[in-house]
């Protein structure tokens, strides 16, 4: 079974980011040979729409059979709000706790990320996951796209 993936915006942005652009295009490689089924939401497309032309298109790079775009509902929204109230996110990182909250939300295997400040972080991840377990949902997997690189003996 193919894992169900979240990318935040920061991944698309680091295809071209020259600290982030080999350990990037390896991640899409992958995801272009769909190994993963890639989740997108309405928060990527708003944080992409003021992107150049170059950044935008990277999501075109997302096989159509392997991409899902998922929405932000009342549960989405009590979830984000609850990552804000309890401080796990400041109201200036409001996209991020979307981010996040789509994520768990929707159950998927992990959340990826570049953001190290407010996203994959161990401190912020304890703290999202006490919330998600205290409101029933299970604990997400957060992780930066280093953790999906392949050697030749994978």
């Amino acid at each position: 079974m193919k894992q169900r993936i979240y990318i935040d915006t920061s991944v698309i942005g680091g295809y071209y980011d020259t600290e982030f652009e080999v350990p990037t295009k390896q991640l899409f490689e992958r995801i272009v040979n769909k190994d993963f089924i890639v989740y997108f939401s309405e928060v990527n497309e708003t944080e992409l729409e003021f992107a150049p032309e170059h950044i935008k298109s990277v999501k075109n790079l997302i096989p159509n059979d392997c991409i899902k775009h998922i929405e932000i509902d009342e549960e989405v929204e009590v979830l984000t709000q609850t990552y804000i109230t309890e401080r796990a996110l400041g109201k200036a990182s409001e996209n991020d706790a979307y981010h996040i909250a789509l994520a768990s939300v929707n159950r998927l295997d992990c959340l990826i990320s570049w953001n190290f400040k407010h996203v994959v972080n161990f401190d912020k991840i304890k703290m999202f996951n006490s919330i998600n377990l205290r409101l029933g949902y299970p604990l997400i997997d957060i992780r930066s796209p280093l953790e999906f690189l392949k050697n030749d003996n994978n």
